[in-house]
């Protein structure tokens, strides 16, 4: 089993993972929250920042996650996951870069750059998740799967750790303050996501269907076939369940992940106490998503997922009486426990219920469940928050999405 994390096209494949976590921790869950709310946002009140985060949040997946699925099918008959991979890390990096650009008090200019981006991380994310199956035998799903989350967290932890050291001490590296370091962190991500995607643009390997299409044919086939695909759904009914169950408890994953600073800020928390908590739940991340690939080998990877859930519901219930910023960092010890196990097992889970040639079809209605999910979530949080007045109220809503993601897993056990 570990012979597999040796070989070029698995290392490459891993490295992807490493290359977009940069956005997905320096970027989503870290800068852009406090700069959103502190600098594009400024002089508002904490729950219409919030609400506005979450709509920040939502739009670009929205918007992805009605094109994944018809996006995959057409990649998959005209053999062309890896391209689809290249352009859309082109548009996230870009667009990640663009945020460096857009001055101050200009919420609604950085909420559309940032969803561009999140477009660009989302397309990514679905069409290098489509290539585990390229990588790795049906075997080895957990582990590699597991491998590449725990590169990219400590890929995007390094480069936080970089990031939070420039605003820490700006002076340092030749900057004028902290905001002019958040601010260079964009285009620096943008530079780290595509310098690491290249290993997996060159060494992976897509398996191309026999009689490759051109990308007219390829959209008109693969409308077809998605059509096709969504009216025998009743034949793929453990896979169907479980795509219900992932919406839900990864809508209170991601939640966690994108709106964690946010929540920290309206209680008072000071901003560089939560980067930091938001460090140690990248470094303990590395080493347990590892951790729960081999456990996902020895118990099952539906077990794991329950596991993972169970413990992000107490920890949700746990963050309503948080008090000091010591909860808060040993709430994100917790969290890094099972966050990179959750997302790992999911996927290689899901990978094992793919049909053979749909693998971009199939991850693209994945994603598309996820992003869907990313869409709920926040406004959840958000829209509680403001009703309520309580940021408390907001992030314990997130428990709803824990119970039913649960039940419906359950419900895919029962129907396999």
């Amino acid at each position: 089993m570990n012979s597999a994390l040796t070989r070029r096209p698995v290392v490459a494949w891993a490295l992807y993972d490493w290359a977009n976590s940069a956005f997905a921790t320096t970027v989503m869950a870290g800068f852009f929250p406090i700069f959103f709310k502190q600098y594009w946002s400024v002089d508002v009140e904490a729950t219409v920042s919030t609400f506005r985060l979450g709509l920040a949040n939502g739009a670009g997946s929205f918007l992805i996650a009605l094109l994944a699925p018809l996006l995959g099918a057409m990649a998959d008959r005209g053999g062309a996951r890896l391209r689809m991979l290249a352009f859309f890390t082109l548009v996230g990096a870009a667009m990640t870069a663009g945020l460096y650009w857009v001055q101050q008090g200009d919420w609604v200019a950085a909420a559309l750059v940032y969803a561009a981006a999140g477009i660009g991380f989302a397309g990514g994310v679905t069409f290098n998740d489509s290539l585990l199956v390229d990588v790795a035998d049906a075997g080895e799903y957990d582990f590699v799967s597991s491998y590449g989350y725990s590169l990219g967290y400590a890929g995007g932890g390094l480069m936080l750790l970089l990031n939070v050291a420039m605003v820490s001490s700006p002076g340092s590296f030749g900057l004028t303050g902290a905001a002019e370091a958040v601010r260079l962190s964009y285009p620096m991500v943008g530079g780290w996501w595509l310098l690491f995607s290249i290993p997996t643009l060159m060494w992976v390997r897509e398996q191309k269907p026999a009689r490759p299409l051109p990308i007219a044919s390829a959209a008109r086939e693969g409308w077809r076939e998605l059509r096709a695909t969504i009216g025998a759904v009743r034949q793929l009914r453990p896979l169907v369940w479980f795509l219900l169950a992932y919406w839900m408890y990864i809508d209170g994953v991601n939640t966690i992940i994108k709106m964690a600073v946010d929540f920290g800020l309206s209680l008072g928390f000071p901003q560089q106490s939560l980067i930091v908590a938001l460090l140690v739940t990248q470094f303990v991340a590395f080493p347990a998503a590892l951790a729960f690939g081999w456990l996902g080998g020895r118990i099952g990877a539906r077990n794991g997922i329950f596991i993972a859930i169970t413990i992000y519901s107490v920890g949700t219930v746990a963050a309503y009486w948080m008090n000091s910023i010591g909860d808060f960092y040993l709430l994100a010890v917790v969290i890094g426990l099972v966050q990179g196990g959750i997302q790992s097992l999911s996927r290689s889970y899901f990978a094992s219920l793919v049909p053979p040639g749909k693998q971009g079809e199939f991850f693209g209605f994945y994603n598309m469940m996820g992003k869907f999910a990313a869409v709920l979530g926040p406004l959840l949080v958000g829209v509680t928050a403001l009703l309520t007045g309580s940021p408390r109220a907001g992030i314990l809503s997130v428990i709803v999405l824990f119970a039913g993601g649960a039940a419906l897993l359950w419900k895919s056990r029962s129907e396999s």
